[in-house]
């Protein structure tokens, strides 16, 4: 008998809307969010209004993506990446591994020092939640221009061919989220994994001849349960259970 169909978005990746901060950024350049990279999520831009630049940095070097209304672009894991908003820049984010994202598979390119452990790193990205929204923009502000100057200087170092603070960087990051990773899988076995169950099943029983897993299709639909939340590259829509 085929496995229950998998209920959550398809594949089960993440959604929201992204909204890229407009605030002009600490070398001039007109809006951006904060750099940062993924810990075990890829992550797809599909740009549906304004235009700008996805900024990145890996070993590889550094490299910076044009977008506007149309593009699709993606990155892996490890990826350090920063928008810019060059004129009205919204984005549908499309994250893997629904879940790894919002429980913290994400380092900001923060100072070495405020990336000694997980209290002082929570600290100093914090939102403070019972502050007024000018207080809260101020404090995604702080963050994100701390981050970038700390981008600026990885991606010097890099392109000057010291690749020393980069590597830091990532193994302090690596070791940031050691303490998460129980709980980590136990998302990924109820999401990511149990949607690749159950298409394996699926392709197993129509092998079989059997097709009654069809007989059980349903449709889902959702609305944000939260708009305008500061994230870490813009004002962000966010839907539940995607």
């Amino acid at each position: 008998m085929v496995s229950a169909t998998y209920d959550g978005f398809p594949a089960a990746v993440g959604v929201s809307r992204l909204s890229v901060y407009d605030w002009p950024t600490v070398e001039g350049l007109p809006g951006g969010g904060t750099p940062h990279l993924h810990l075990t999520c890829s992550e797809g831009y599909v740009v549906t209004a304004g235009r700008g630049s996805v900024q990145t940095l890996t070993t590889s070097g550094y490299q910076e993506t044009p977008l506007e209304a149309g593009s699709v672009a993606w990155f892996t894991p490890g990826t350090i990446h920063r928008l810019v908003n060059e004129g009205g820049l919204e984005i549908v984010v499309v994250m893997q591994n629904s879940g790894l994202p919002e429980a913290g598979d994400a380092v900001l390119t923060l100072p070495q020092d405020r990336l000694t452990d997980p209290d002082t790193y929570a600290e100093a990205v914090r939102i403070p939640a019972d502050v007024s929204d000018a207080e809260q923009a101020d404090a995604a502000r702080a963050r994100r221009d701390l981050a970038t100057r700390r981008f600026l200087e990885l991606r010097e170092a890099t392109e000057n061919g010291d690749p020393e603070p980069l590597a830091a960087f990532q193994r302090a990051a690596a070791e940031l989220v050691r303490p998460r990773l129980d709980g980590w899988e136990q998302r990924w076995r109820d999401g990511a994994h149990a949607a690749s169950s159950a298409t394996e099943a699926q392709l197993g029983a129509l092998r079989d001849g059997d097709g009654r897993h069809l007989a059980d299709a349903r449709v889902t639909s959702t609305g944000p349960t939260a708009r305008g939340r500061f994230g870490m590259c813009g004002r962000l829509d966010v839907y539940p259970g995607i």
